[in-house]
């Protein structure tokens, strides 16, 4: 099964086209956040790096969310476009999952976690149960406080580049808390988010797929506040 994987998710880019068990190509980069201008050429690269044509892909892999906004509309438009034009199969995989997936050898609970402003975060915690990364907590969007009160009492393992803003937080609440020192384990990676689709049934239907966002934008949450009887969907999902 050939696999082009893309997470756009964050600030991190990660590309990656994978068949079966053997990784063809992969790209990551992590500053430039310019993903709607850098995702098509990466994609395009890759693609003739590995001699790949289009049609040659049988499933594209994309980090779901939650995240950026903007970074999950550009992943999932892209993938949907491309999934739907090749007539390939379509999976979305946790952007936190994927982040977990990093941590192969922690037996503790993983909890990646991406800063959502204002001492929230988007969180879920994840262990590795007979070699398979099963999900303890749903990802969600909750305050720090909410999150290290379920956290008590266990051992954990903190991993994403997020995680030095709250590090003070974790060690003052959660004295059983190990953070991660690896770097790469940090990032995302196309590879990983490969692996990981591979083991998931495709979408049954790809106009439908949606970004995981696990919280509304502000605006349409401020404009929610005066219109109580207004539409339900103040953005139009894609």
């Amino acid at each position: 099964m050939n696999v082009l994987a893309i997470d756009t998710s964050n600030q991190t880019m990660a590309v990656a086209i994978t068949q079966d068990q053997l990784i063809l190509g992969q790209m990551q980069t992590m500053i430039s956040k310019t993903h709607s201008k850098t995702l098509m050429p990466a994609i395009d690269t890759l693609m003739n790096n590995v001699g790949l044509l289009p049609d040659h892909l049988d499933r594209i892999a994309v980090a779901q969310g939650p995240g950026s906004y903007t970074g999950l509309r550009i992943g999932v438009t892209t993938a949907k476009t491309l999934a739907d034009t090749l007539s390939a199969e379509l999976v979305g995989v946790s952007s936190l999952k994927v982040i977990a997936a990093n941590c192969i050898n922690e037996k503790d609970w993983i909890v990646p976690f991406f800063d959502a402003r204002r001492n929230n975060v988007y969180a879920g915690v994840y262990q590795w149960r007979n070699h398979e990364l099963v999900n303890v907590l749903a990802d969600q969007h909750l305050s720090f406080e909410e999150l290290s009160n379920y956290l008590k009492g266990h051992s954990c393992y903190f991993v994403g580049a997020d995680v030095q803003k709250f590090q003070a937080m974790i060690e003052e609440t959660l004295p059983l808390a190990k953070i991660n020192s690896i770097v790469e384990w940090n990032y995302p990676s196309g590879v990983v988010l490969s692996q990981l689709a591979q083991k998931e049934e495709p979408v049954a239907n790809i106009h439908q797929f949606l970004p995981n966002y696990l919280k509304r934008v502000e605006a349409e949450e401020k404009w929610l506040q005066t219109h109580q009887n207004g539409a339900k969907d103040y953005v139009e999902k894609i």
